[in-house]
């Protein structure tokens, strides 16, 4: 099992790393204000493998590519936590910057690359996505979540 945590550690949660579908580095401007950086660094699986302690409190924003984003974080300490998209709800995407070890964490992609700023370049050596990877890899990360 993974775990991890936000700032103030009132909100906990957990995962079995097996059930991980992909990891990415998002670009978008969205990530980088709701972040404070230059990127988000998310991991996808489906929600049935991610237990929370508690609910965070939410927000949704419209994404550049019409997607409803809702973002979850502490209402202590403000530590995003996870998002998910309202067209995509049985899937979660974890922060890793929340988690308690990320020493094993692989990168698979680089999302909105053409946002990335000159002070935060996509990591080389995976493969990049101008924008969102679309609808045959939100397909594909569907299915994978039926089959893990």
């Amino acid at each position: 099992m993974e775990f991890g945590k936000c700032l103030c550690g009132a909100i906990e949660y957990s995962f079995d790393r097996s059930k991980v579908i992909s990891a990415h580095h998002c670009h978008c401007k969205d990530c980088q204000r709701a972040t404070g950086s230059g990127k988000a660094t998310i991991i996808i699986m489906s929600k049935k493998y991610f237990a929370v302690n508690q609910d965070p409190k939410f927000f949704e924003v419209q994404g550049e590519q019409g997607n409803h984003v809702v973002r979850g974080f502490c209402p202590n300490c403000g530590s995003g936590m996870f998002s998910y998209l309202k067209e995509h709800p049985n899937m979660v995407f974890v922060k890793a910057g929340t988690l308690n070890d990320s020493s094993w964490l692989k990168i698979d992609s680089n999302f909105f690359t053409d946002s990335s700023c000159d002070w935060n370049r996509p990591v080389e050596g995976v493969k990049n996505h101008n924008a969102n990877p679309g609808l045959t890899s939100n397909l594909m990360m569907a299915i994978k979540s039926l089959i893990k």
